[in-house]
């Protein structure tokens, strides 16, 4: 498995056969025009967790219409300006909570703390998950009301996640939020049985390092934190990122 990262919370994930895009609204390395030079690939699934412009650009999407098999969007995106620049037949539109499958991959929708869903992803023998602006919104200068608002909301979108197993999962480590950048992920991975973390939506800010006290004795996993469009990893047959 091979992961590119585009911009904010845009990867594309190359596999043996199938290459996933997800989150896809900026590509300022032309890293998508690259991965389709390389190759024709058997499936080509665009991926969009909201209508939020740093997660979805329609024109974007509909560059690559020629070769997308389907677009696998969010409820939210339905009406947007966007979705009507692409192909109605390749449009896939999920609701929360709601699995789609055809052809050797399979979706399941879950809801957000935001608008829209995140996905679990499964082909190839692999399972991802993309969160898309799922996360533990604990923004340090808000009221206590709020903050206790937004922990109510992901403790309990967390327990319709928890116990999910994953090769790979792409969690926001969002700089904005100060001291309480990692709570959302740390609280993921210590609820979830991932392989490996990429964290994401955090543009402008300096890489992020693992802290020592951030996974539960025994359970580390390896984290990639790219702050450089363009930048690719490979996650090998031990889940490590090289």
């Amino acid at each position: 498995m091979q992961i590119t990262y585009l911009m904010n919370s845009g990867f594309a994930v190359e596999l043996e056969h199938t290459l996933l895009v997800f989150d896809a609204y900026e590509d300022p390395a032309r890293a998508l025009d690259k991965v389709f030079e390389k190759r024709a690939w058997d499936a080509v699934y665009f991926f969009a967790s909201h209508s939020h412009y740093d997660h979805f650009n329609g024109d974007l999407l509909r560059r690559y219409a020629p070769y997308v098999t389907r677009y696998l969007l969010s409820h939210d995106i339905r009406h947007t300006v966007g979705a009507r620049k692409l192909p109605a037949e390749k449009c896939v539109f999920l609701d929360d909570y709601s699995h789609w499958e055809a052809a050797g991959l399979a979706v399941d929708s879950y809801s957000s703390t935001d608008i829209g869903t995140s996905f679990a992803v499964m082909t190839e023998g692999k399972i991802l998950f993309h969160a898309g602006d799922y996360n533990w919104w604990d923004w340090t200068g808000d009221t206590h009301e709020n903050r206790m608002l937004a922990a109510n909301g992901f403790h309990k979108q967390l327990r319709r996640i928890a116990g999910l197993v994953a090769d790979v999962a792409f969690f926001p480590v969002d700089g904005r939020l100060e001291s309480s950048m990692a709570k959302g992920a740390k609280e993921f991975c210590a609820k979830t049985d991932v392989r490996a973390l990429v964290t994401m939506h955090s543009v402008g800010f300096p890489r992020w390092r693992v802290p020592d006290d951030f996974f539960e004795p025994g359970r580390e996993i390896p984290v990639w934190s790219p702050v450089e469009a363009g930048e690719t990893r490979e996650i090998d047959n031990k889940g490590d990122f090289r």
